[in-house]
């Protein structure tokens, strides 16, 4: 069960993603959270200069790496808008990062972007687990998925067909 830290935190990353959004970039934002719930870090996607790696996750996961122990890392938690992707997932595995926390799942935003006529990514969706089986995770969070949809609606110009 999220509780209300996990949800300001859950806000906090759809506020990044609207900030994306508003920059022109896909809607997606993250929180890394030190142990004693301290923010560290936070960024939201930034894919629309090309580079498809720029997923927030993935930088937080960068600076993880760069700024904090190994202790520190796994128990740390990054909160994010949507689930993390096997790049991303990879990413926090290999840097050891503790629990993630998503308002939307891969699922959901697979269905939405169905809904919408969107391409399907390069990559298969698959959940954080899948990619690295030994992390806890949690979500999605009922209220905050429907904002991070909208955003994706608005990102695409269009409405569900």
């Amino acid at each position: 069960m999220l509780s209300s830290d996990d949800l300001r935190h859950l806000r906090r990353c759809v506020a990044l993603a609207t900030e994306a959004l508003e920059k022109g970039d896909e809607p997606f934002g993250s929180v890394l959270v030190d142990g004693e719930g301290r923010v560290l870090a936070e960024d939201h996607n930034r894919v629309a200069t090309g580079d498809r790696t720029r997923h927030p996750e993935f930088e937080l996961a960068r600076w993880a790496a760069a700024h904090m122990s190994p202790e520190e890392r796994l128990a740390a938690t990054v909160y994010t808008s949507g689930e993390h992707c096997p790049m991303c997932a990879a990413a926090h595995g290999w840097v050891g990062l503790g629990r993630i926390v998503y308002a939307s799942s891969s699922a959901q935003l697979s269905t939405w972007l169905g809904e919408l006529g969107v391409p399907s990514a390069p990559v298969r969706p698959l959940p954080i687990q899948e990619v690295a089986p030994d992390i806890v995770v949690e979500g999605p969070a009922p209220g905050l998925a429907e904002q991070i949809r909208e955003l994706h609606c608005r990102f695409y110009g269009t409405e569900p067909h």
